[in-house]
């Protein structure tokens, strides 16, 4: 844990401290006066111009593109680093006696608000409700701390702790209800990761928890938002070693949404694309994968989706139609056995049918509307 900082004496124990009557006798001698009134002004002017001082070092921040002027951080000599309360509730939080823990910090924060130990206390908070279970209320812990206290030494460990409660909720992790685990948390998970991504975007957090969102839905099966995910990720982060897995996930991902025979292949040629491309760039990770017999069967797919596509133009009595797309199946899948089915169909057509040309692209048909 982080050393918690010194506590300087309250101003009027400072005071005191002084011994005010005796320093007034000493000055009281007429051969002093000149001496205590330039004493007593260069007193002054320190009490008067600290705050200035204070004030004065400034530093840049680089915040939305723009070098914003702020002031500089405090020496560490000039903020408490300890506080005996919160010792001994941080002892409670290791012993995992969360409820009395949290007992204490309600009372704590209420009455520091302004202590430059309360990103201490909030932290601690949020480690005694994610021990108990309510990490809900932990992540919004969190969120304060990481809001109204950006330049905390437990920023990246509150930033870290969030994500760790998304992904735990992502992998089943139940909320509370009336003290009980009952209900899942799968869209909160999302969401605090959303969350974790917007308020540092480009970092290696970030990084993670929109992978593990990609990921999340690709192994729910919602694919369309997996596919988005993934692109997202490989567009933000082309380098990462994580980047070949990726693409191969967006490829399955696209394949997953194809629904059918008579339904868009839109899909399946996107994932057809990807594919290819990974087996140009990655052919180690292809061979691994089979991603050859892969691309066999999706083209296979694409032949007997010409076909029906034919039979759909023969049946309702469009055989320049069906024609044209026989005509496109033998030349595009030639070694496959719809293309010698096609063969079959193209010479029971009328004669004048037969002479359409091959189109070079597969035709869209009504089916795909």
């Amino acid at each position: 844990m982080h050393p918690l900082p010194c506590v300087l004496p309250a101003d009027r124990e400072w005071e005191q401290s002084l011994d005010l009557p005796h320093i007034s006798r000493a000055l009281q001698s007429r051969p002093m006066r000149i001496a205590g009134m330039m004493i007593a002004g260069v007193l002054a002017g320190a009490a008067l111009g600290a705050p200035a001082r204070a004030a004065e070092p400034k530093t840049a921040e680089l915040r939305g593109g723009r070098w914003v002027e702020v002031n500089a951080p405090q020496d560490a000599t000039t903020a408490p680093s300890s506080d005996p309360e919160l010792a001994r509730i941080e002892t409670l939080v290791q012993q995992r006696r969360n409820g009395e823990a949290r007992k204490r910090l309600v009372n704590w924060l209420k009455h520091n608000r302004n202590s430059p130990l309360r990103d201490r206390a909030l932290y601690l908070m949020a480690k005694a409700l994610y021990q108990y279970g309510d990490r809900i209320r932990a992540f919004y812990y969190l969120d304060e701390l990481l809001d109204e206290h950006p330049d905390s030494p437990l920023f990246n460990q509150a930033l870290e702790l969030q994500f760790q409660t998304a992904d735990a909720y992502l992998d089943g992790y139940k909320r509370r209800w009336l003290g009980v685990p009952m209900f899942t948390a799968y869209d909160e998970g999302v969401d605090m990761l959303y969350r974790i991504q917007a308020r540092l975007p480009g970092s290696q957090v970030a990084e993670r928890a929109l992978l593990r969102t990609a990921d999340f839905y690709y192994a729910d099966a919602q694919y369309d938002l997996a596919a988005d995910a993934y692109q997202a990720y490989a567009k933000s982060y082309p380098r990462s070693p994580a980047s070949p897995r990726v693409k191969l996930r967006q490829a399955f991902a696209n394949y997953a949404q194809f629904r059918g025979l008579r339904f868009d292949a839109t899909p399946l040629v996107d994932a057809r694309a990807q594919l290819n491309e990974i087996v140009v760039a990655f052919p180690d990770l292809a061979a691994e994968e089979g991603l050859p017999q892969v691309l066999e069967r999706i083209d296979r797919t694409f032949a007997e989706k010409a076909y029906v596509t034919a039979d759909f133009y023969r049946r309702t009595h469009a055989p320049r139609a069906a024609a044209y797309t026989y005509r496109y199946l033998i030349g595009a899948y030639p070694n496959t056995p719809e293309a010698t089915k096609a063969q079959q169909a193209l010479g029971r057509l009328p004669e004048g049918a037969r002479e359409a040309p091959a189109p070079a692209t597969m035709p869209v048909s009504a089916l795909d509307r």
